[in-house]
């Protein structure tokens, strides 16, 4: 499968400054899945262009090991390593994701700018009628040319085949286009080769911004993207136009914490990691606060214990925590009861509602982001809600050296996408800090230890 990306924008080459791409390399890429061989086939001042194409190990399907069909036959049967597909999706995603994220650290100007683009993708599935490619890129602001193929060019009687080659040109950001690709490709394939859940309804969240909440095909979008799934589907169209859909209440497995909980029971860490949040947020004298991530209420049931406060909203994408969130607090009395309110949502999205209040906290939730999509938390958070006071915990990888129960390299819990060390979480906090108005300072949480540090780090951001 095959996608390329070229631009006439002079010099076109800066076109390398934003897919973070030398164009005089070949780069190469292991996936698990398969190889993706990123290059050049154009690189002058008046044109430039950047494909990848991406090799899939057809044995590793047959395995299982990245999804096969439903039987045997398909797994050896089937269009995977050839068609452009969720596979190609999740390549961008891991080859040229600060490009996806629309930053550059030589060109950010270029970046954010709407440049002149071609792209061209194939043989791309499509799944229904050709129409349908022109009624999910055209309102985007794409001119569309697809050329469909036949199945034997010497038996048109056969039909035609189920793909098509595709390009699509306009003036856009090149992150943009990037992104739409991403999304519309599977949706077009109208299959996936990975469990759609929780998280895909986030990444589809996140890479909607801005553009799926208005398209005239959104609910095909959305249905399609998150595979039929009812409750998904409700979920997504709850938070992407409230007023036109209620999300359904939908039991979800509870997160698995058993293993961080067992890492980390004998420093009483998660105690007092809550602890020492709820004591930031008396210090910040707040009346209004949000639990961003909230689980099942455990900081809420501290917080609620001070009169100061008059109000905690609890936030949370899943339904089912939030049930248990409920369940706690179904017995409190009515003056402290009235104070809490529970909402479902994605706190990669912007939300209306979390404006305004005094105090934030995000308390081990960040680490579970995919990083490509913590930009979207910190524009939803630090840009749009802005809490006076915005507290976020998250492990310290420097110290995981110290838990002997740990093996080396691996996370305290299984959901984890990252885990920061003491230099790399400093530096992402002055980083937002600095560019959303914020002052920072840092504090450990837990014993410290002389060389590896706290095992819980905190960011208190003020504003």
């Amino acid at each position: 499968m095959f996608l390329s990306v070229a631009t006439t924008h002079h010099p076109a080459t800066d076109l390398g400054f934003l897919l973070h791409k030398n164009p005089a390399r070949v780069h190469e890429l292991d996936l698990g899945f398969g190889r993706a061989v990123m290059f050049y086939p154009e690189a002058t001042a008046e044109r430039c262009e950047f494909a990848i194409t991406l090799d899939i190990d057809p044995v590793a399907l047959v395995r299982g090991r990245e999804g096969g069909g439903d039987g045997l036959l398909d797994q050896y049967v089937n269009d995977r390593p050839y068609a452009a597909s969720s596979f190609l999706s999740v390549a961008l995603a891991r080859g040229i994701r600060e490009a996806m994220a629309g930053r550059s650290r030589e060109r950010q100007a270029l970046a954010d700018m709407a440049i002149p683009l071609v792209a061209d993708v194939a043989p791309l599935p499509v799944r229904g009628k050709t129409e349908l490619v022109e009624r999910l890129f055209g309102p985007l602001g794409y001119a569309v040319e697809v050329t469909r193929h036949q199945l034997d060019p010497e038996r048109p009687d056969w039909g035609d085949a189920p793909y098509v080659a595709l390009r699509l040109s306009g003036t856009a950001r090149l992150a943009d286009l990037l992104t739409h690709l991403y999304v519309l490709m599977p949706v077009l394939d109208d299959r996936k080769h990975y469990f759609v859940g929780d998280d895909e309804l986030e990444k589809l969240l996140a890479r909607g911004e801005g553009w799926l909440a208005a398209h005239p095909e959104r609910d095909l979008i959305i249905s399609r993207y998150l595979k039929r799934r009812r409750f998904l589907i409700k979920s997504a169209l709850a938070q992407l136009v409230p007023d036109e859909a209620e999300p359904e209440q939908r039991l979800d497995p509870a997160r698995e914490d058993a293993a961080e909980t067992v890492i980390e029971r004998p420093l009483r860490l998660h105690e007092r990691r809550l602890d020492r949040v709820a004591e930031l947020i008396r210090q910040a004298r707040a009346k209004h606060v949000l639990d961003l991530g909230c689980g099942d209420g455990k900081l809420i049931a501290r917080l609620i214990q001070n009169p100061a406060i008059d109000e905690i909203v609890g936030v949370e994408v899943s339904s089912a925590e939030l049930g248990r969130a409920d369940a706690r607090f179904a017995d409190l009395p009515e003056p402290r009861k009235g104070k809490l309110r529970l909402l479902q949502g994605s706190l990669i999205y912007r939300d209306l509602r979390l404006r305004g209040f005094d105090a934030a906290a995000l308390v081990e939730v960040i680490e579970h982001f995919e990083p490509d999509r913590l930009p979207h938390l910190e524009r939803a958070l630090f840009g749009d809600a802005r809490p006076q006071t915005l507290i976020v915990t998250t492990p310290n990888r420097d110290h995981n050296v110290l838990f002997e129960s740990l093996r080396a390299g691996a996370y305290r819990h299984p959901d984890h996408r990252f885990e920061w060390s003491r230099q790399e979480f400093g530096a992402w906090a002055e980083r937002v800090a600095t560019e959303h108005g914020y002052a920072v300072r840092l504090e450990g949480v837990g014993d410290d230890h002389p060389q590896f540090g706290a095992p819980g780090q905190i960011a208190v951001f003020t504003r």
